[in-house]
């Protein structure tokens, strides 16, 4: 689906070229699907279609903190198979023109064990609120994530908003390894919530941890309803809530 703005005012659905998570998948019929639904009138005459097929962006790729600001990191946006014709400076500049964003924010670390996605940064690092990022943190030296989430951390700690202000940064529980039927490890994560109009709704694997990364994010959002949901079914297929969610704000399109 398309990634929605508001531009002086008004809704746009910005139309990105997807391509199967860097050619992993066939992905001919998935790139239609804009298109499509702006052809079948979905959006209700109410929303401006924005072509921007001549890029490649998954909505799982960045992370707004609705400031202007973009959380990104180089192994997805910069990897070979979807943008490697441009520059890092040239995915940063076509970010801010596109997206209308003021500052980019790049890490260079983290990823996940049985992720395809060539880390999405909403597995692993969260704007809660403008100030605020929540993120995936080990603390086992034994498992295989520790060094490189530790990396992530610290590049976190560096990242300043547009004033030169460090973000205050909450960690999340690295999640109880969940493993496919064929035995590779799923890349389980409580940072892949999903923000809807009264509630957060967040992964749970049917883990002791479900309950802490709960509590947690429920710090982080006073004012709404925290509800789990089990996605022990959903992980098998290597996303989560966030993965299979495109938000567009309501009455934009048909009941």
């Amino acid at each position: 689906g398309g990634i929605a703005i508001i531009n002086n005012n008004k809704l746009e659905v910005l139309d990105f070229n997807f391509n199967g998570w860097g050619l992993k998948y066939p992905a001919n019929f998935d790139n239609l699907i804009t298109t499509k639904l702006f052809q079948q009138n979905v959006f209700n005459g109410k929303v401006k279609y924005n072509n921007q097929l001549n890029f490649t962006l998954e909505g799982g790729s960045i992370e707004s903190n609705g400031d202007d600001i973009i959380l990104t990191n180089t192994q997805c946006l910069c990897s070979d198979n979807r943008n490697g014709w441009m520059t890092k400076s040239e995915i940063e500049w076509t970010l801010q023109t596109t997206l209308g964003a003021e500052k980019v924010l790049w890490l260079n670390y983290g990823y996940l064990a049985g992720d395809d996605t060539n880390s999405h940064i909403d597995t692993l690092a969260r704007f809660v609120n403008k100030d605020t990022i929540i993120y995936v943190q080990c603390t086992d030296p034994s498992d295989e994530h520790y060094i490189e989430l530790l990396k992530m951390e610290t590049e976190l700690k560096t990242l300043t908003d547009k004033k030169g202000n460090k973000f205050n940064l909450i960690p999340l529980p690295m999640a109880s390894p969940v493993y496919a039927k064929d035995g590779h490890r799923l890349p389980a994560t409580y940072a892949n919530f999903t923000i809807i109009n009264n509630a957060v709704l967040v992964p749970t694997y049917n883990s002791p941890l479900d309950e802490i990364a709960i509590d947690i994010i429920a710090g982080c959002f006073p004012s709404r309803e925290i509800i789990g949901i089990d996605c022990q079914i959903l992980i098998q297929q290597h996303g989560s809530l966030h993965c299979v969610t495109m938000q567009y704000p309501k009455g934009t399109y048909h009941e």
